[in-house]
């Protein structure tokens, strides 16, 4: 892998939850070698990451600064960063029609169920991101480990998709 940093951007609907947390932990342990980023296809006006989230990645150590829901549209504009990888992380950003991403990057789909969803207490929200937190750290733990001849252009599609399996 050459010393440019593989981006990475996680794409869901709202961009408040699990994207916001995938993009987190990747920055932090990606070490230099990877840069997450985040969207989603339809955030709300004035739509923020969701407090027990942000929460979450501060108890787990993880900076939440900069931290912020955006439209997708932003990565295919003009003088958007490239990506390299992009990861759609809920099942209805998965089957949305996407934007053009210059570059052709490498994509699958790794779902994780809404922690932000239902009529549950607080506590019982906390306890789900804690679990979807756990389940994305696990999987991104094995992307960043890869040996480099995985996160080449061409190899790096399929093991992506093998991942999600993981």
């Amino acid at each position: 892998m050459s010393s440019k940093p593989l981006n990475v951007l996680f794409l869901c609907t709202h961009n408040s939850a699990r994207s916001i947390l995938a993009e987190a932990v990747l920055n932090h342990i990606g070490g230099g070698r990877f840069r997450g980023f985040s969207a989603g296809s339809s955030p709300r006006a004035n739509q923020q990451p969701h407090p027990i989230g942000l929460q979450t990645l501060r108890n787990a150590g993880i900076s939440t600064e900069g931290l912020r829901s955006k439209s997708w549209d932003e990565f295919a504009a003009p003088g958007a960063p490239h990506m390299d990888l992009i990861i759609t992380v809920c099942d209805n950003a998965a089957g949305e029609v996407c934007p053009f991403w210059p570059g052709k990057p490498a994509t699958a789909h790794w779902g994780y169920a809404d922690p932000s969803a239902g009529d549950g207490s607080d506590a019982e929200k906390a306890e789900a991101f804690k679990a979807t937190l756990h389940a994305i750290r696990r999987r991104l733990d094995l992307l960043v480990n890869l040996p480099a001849d995985k996160l080449q252009a061409m190899a790096l599609q399929q093991t992506a998709k093998e991942l999600a399996q993981a």
